[in-house]
């Protein structure tokens, strides 16, 4: 365990409805807040009311995407960090629903899937006040779109999801759009159909490599030539040149091993608690948001490993470890193995495992690698933060001041799913949400092999002794989106579970 993630003696300070385990030198405090109530995000039960959020600078506004309602909310951000509605900008006419937005100077980009999550989306541009400018063609489920830091290009992940049947699966791709006149070109994936990608998961029934892989997220380097793309369920990163619309290469990420005391992890919901082990096991990093950052003239990829399962009902790869049949020879004590409060419940896949095609399982592989990472430019992983994550929330909820919730433990554990850089006083920070347990962890990553964890931030708790009833604020559940300010020290944090909107304050004290 990092000693900088957590201290032996634990300093708990309540920032308004947060709590935080961190340094002395680090405080995060709790700006302002915006809950989405529109429509049918009035009910108490609503979800996916906000999603992901784009800041522009000039205009002092957030631009939130609302999947639920299909809507683009525009919310005015003030000097204190406090948040008030703008207006709500109506997206039906233009498809099934928006996945991403960003912002680039006067532009505002939303990426929209159709009615048929198979047939191509669009980009629509808007005004900074909501007024539409431009229509562009994409790909099929185009999922998140960024602009390049010059702002000279605007990138799209096309997904490229199947139906539910699967028996239609879109290409995935990436569109590259030139933003002096909006022009478009689609990068895709075809010429690799031919190829023996090592470490890249390709197993959808009758796909082609092409069809298989699935664009997930973007991340652009600082000079604005070379893009990355996560392909989660491939288990992959890929590199875009933008200026030729071409992907150039295609990066298994390998596999982590759980036996490695560094990598232990809870596998059971049902072992009563969270008991944090080795397993012969190997995890699929599979990672949602990815970033990047330069550092010595080189550029890193930071990715939050959430994993992600195929299951469709034409198709599924989930099944637990309870249900396999293990190699008798690689698993001598599979008997015990596969008891619940061992690795019985843990949900693995029938995709990959069986090596030597005998039609049992040689190895066992689970969803996620409950961490994030740093990866080179090679696609070399130079940083994993192991089982850092875990432990942390283990020794909070210790002190009975965390909402850890067991029933994950066999899936996919707390999900890091959102991840974000930022800088203070000439520090490089990474801020990682994990979706599962409201968490944001901060990291200190200006040495990229030697990261350090700064501080633990629960969006959801108060002590049950707390009361103000100045606190305008609820608790932030289900962490999708984050970003960060940096000559603000804001960082946004955009939640699907709460349909909420929250901005906090991030101190450090040299």
């Amino acid at each position: 365990m990092n000693k900088h993630l957590l201290p032996a003696s634990i300093a708990l300070a309540l920032s308004v409805s947060i709590s935080t385990v961190s340094h002395a030198d680090i405080s995060v405090t709790q700006l302002g807040q915006f809950k989405e109530t529109i429509g049918a995000c009035s009910a108490e039960d609503a979800e996916s009311c906000t999603e992901i959020s784009a800041y522009s600078r000039s205009a002092n506004r957030l631009y939130v995407t609302n999947a639920e309602e299909n809507g683009l909310r525009i919310l005015e951000i003030d000097e204190t960090g406090s948040l008030s509605e703008n207006s709500f900008i109506d997206l039906s006419p233009y498809g099934g629903g928006p996945n991403s937005v960003a912002v680039f100077e006067e532009f505002v980009a939303v990426a929209i899937e159709a009615e048929t999550k198979q047939d191509k989306g669009v980009v629509v541009i808007f005004d900074l006040d909501g007024n539409p400018l431009e229509q562009i063609e994409a790909g099929a489920l185009p999922d998140m779109l960024t602009f390049t830091p010059n702002g000279q290009y605007l990138l799209v992940a096309n997904e490229g999801e199947p139906n539910k049947a699967y028996d239609v699966d879109p290409e995935g791709s990436v569109t590259v759009i030139k933003t002096s006149d909006w022009s478009a070109v689609q990068a895709d994936f075809k010429e690799f159909n031919d190829s023996r990608l090592k470490d890249v998961r390709i197993f959808g029934p009758n796909a082609s490599v092409a069809q298989d892989l699935e664009p997930e997220y973007i991340a652009v380097d600082a000079d604005s030539k070379t893009a990355w793309i996560s392909l989660q369920e491939n288990n992959a990163l890929a590199k875009l040149d933008i200026a030729s619309a071409t992907i150039t290469d295609i990066y298994g990420l390998g596999y982590k091993k759980h036996h490695q005391k560094r990598n232990a992890f809870d596998a059971s919901n049902k072992d009563e608690g969270i008991n944090i082990q080795s397993w012969p096991t190997q995890g699929m990093y599979q990672p949602d948001a990815i970033a990047t950052y330069e550092r010595d003239g080189s550029t890193f990829i930071l990715t939050a490993n959430e994993g992600d399962a195929r299951d469709y009902d034409g198709y599924s790869e989930e099944v637990r470890v309870k249900d396999l049949t293990l190699d008798a020879k690689a698993f001598p004590n599979a008997e015990t193995l596969q008891q619940s409060a061992q690795l019985g419940r843990l949900k693995t896949t029938l995709a990959t495992g069986d090596k030597d095609q005998d039609g049992d399982h040689d190895e066992i592989y689970s969803y996620g690698a409950r961490s994030f990472s740093i990866w080179n430019q090679n696609g070399k992983q130079v940083f994993d933060s192991g089982n850092q994550f875990e432990i942390t929330i283990q020794k909070y909820a210790e002190s009975d001041q965390a909402n850890w919730v067991d029933s994950r433990s066999d899936d996919k554990g707390p999900e890091p799913e959102s991840i974000t850089t930022g800088t203070i006083a000439d520090e490089t920070y990474a801020f990682i949400g994990a979706e599962r347990t409201n968490d944001i962890f901060i990291y200190k990553i200006s040495n990229p092999s030697q990261p350090s964890g700064q501080a633990f931030v629960n969006l959801d708790w108060r002590p049950s002794d707390y009361a103000n009833e100045n606190d305008p604020f609820v608790n932030d559940i289900g962490p999708e989106g984050l970003l960060f300010v940096d000559d603000k020290g804001w960082l946004i944090v955009t939640s699907e579970i709460s349909n909420t909107v929250s901005v906090y304050k991030v101190n450090v004290t040299e």
